[in-house]
């Protein structure tokens, strides 16, 4: 593909901005009030539990759901009221939602044919889409004869060959095995950074949040917990939600506050010598993870998590002995809950 052609076109997204939304299911108050933007170029994820509004809020932005209150922009377009044919929004789903009867090359090339551009366009578009998701070769083949995995690349093949202004993809990774799940995390985030598109991108996978975004955004009940960089949110939690629901944490109180420390900054044995905090405990249970030994530990009516290291935990460690912890003060997290 050359540097020239249409799916090259650098920082091509637009910024999306929600003003006071509202959304309602019956006497369910979904949103209420909600106000966020994305920058232009950005991948944002929308990470929450089930119930915490992340899809509405997809929804909402395709066009989908209809505005309860508010405005929603695209670029300077508000689009609270659009159809979503005219969105000029390009979504993936989980389950791919690709034509059974269609070949991969139809497929990619329906929505420029509904745009009803010419057949020398469409073609020309259509095989830049099957080269850039590495599907050049599989342009006759059905979806029928294609893995999972190749499946979901057809699928972002067809959302981005329209030159969308951003992408929806709700949770479309979730039916993968994790192998494959890492390899499209790694394309999908090598594709945005090159084509520029702004991508929202919502998950309840907290590593997968972790790994592909700019921004995460942190929802419960409808609100946001917390939004800012993945280093930021996992290092600077506001609350508690936020801190166990993003990554584990130990939640502790220490001189009359409340402290948050994540397993793998937690030391065990004499390491804890130095430590500006710690605590004594009994080893409740030991477990080999790889390339760590993560151990549970009971200290007073908690229970306490160190991940360690292997090459780094001096003698043995077993059920029933009683150990010293400690962590550093520039490694507690201190809540404002």
């Amino acid at each position: 593909m050359t540097e020239g052609s249409a799916l090259h076109k650098p920082a091509r997204g637009k910024s999306v901005r929600l003003e006071q939304v509202s959304k309602s299911y019956g006497a369910a108050q979904v949103l209420r009030d909600f106000s966020l933007e994305v920058p232009a170029g950005s991948f944002c994820t929308l990470l929450g539990a089930s119930g915490s509004g992340k899809t509405t809020l997809l929804k909402l932005i395709a066009g989908f759901e209809a505005l309860g209150g508010g405005s929603i922009h695209i670029g300077e377009r508000d689009v609270g009221h659009v159809p979503v044919a005219k969105r000029n929004i390009g979504m993936v789903f989980q389950n791919y939602a690709l034509f059974p009867h269609m070949s991969v090359s139809a497929n990619i090339a329906f929505g420029l044919e509904m745009r009803r551009l010419a057949r020398a366009e469409v073609r020309r578009r259509m095989s830049e889409a099957l080269a850039l998701v590495g599907l050049e070769e599989f342009g006759d083949r059905y979806p029928r004869q294609l893995s999972g995995g190749q499946q979901q690349r057809v699928a972002l093949a067809r959302a981005l060959v329209i030159s969308p202004d951003i992408l929806l993809m709700d949770e479309p990774l979730g039916a993968l095995d994790k192998n494959l799940r890492q390899g499209l995390q790694l394309q999908l985030k090598e594709l945005q950074a090159r084509l520029g598109v702004t991508i929202i991108f919502v998950t309840h996978d907290q590593e997968e949040a972790l790994n592909l975004s700019d921004r995460i955004v942190v929802l419960n009940k409808g609100q946001i917990e917390q939004e800012g960089t993945p280093k930021d949110l996992y290092l600077r939690p506001v609350n508690r939600f936020v801190a166990s629901f993003l990554g584990e944490c130990n939640c502790l109180q220490v001189e009359g506050r409340s402290h948050g420390v994540r397993p793998e900054k937690l030391r065990i044995g004499p390491a804890a010598d130095c430590a500006t905090y710690r605590l004594e405990g009994v080893v409740t249970d030991v477990t080999f993870l790889g390339n760590a030994i993560r151990i549970g530990v009971r200290h007073r009516d908690a229970r306490i998590v160190a991940s360690v290291p292997v090459d780094d935990l001096s003698g043995a460690t077993v059920p029933g002995q009683t150990v010293q912890l400690g962590y550093a003060a520039s490694d507690a997290m201190i809540f404002r809950d």
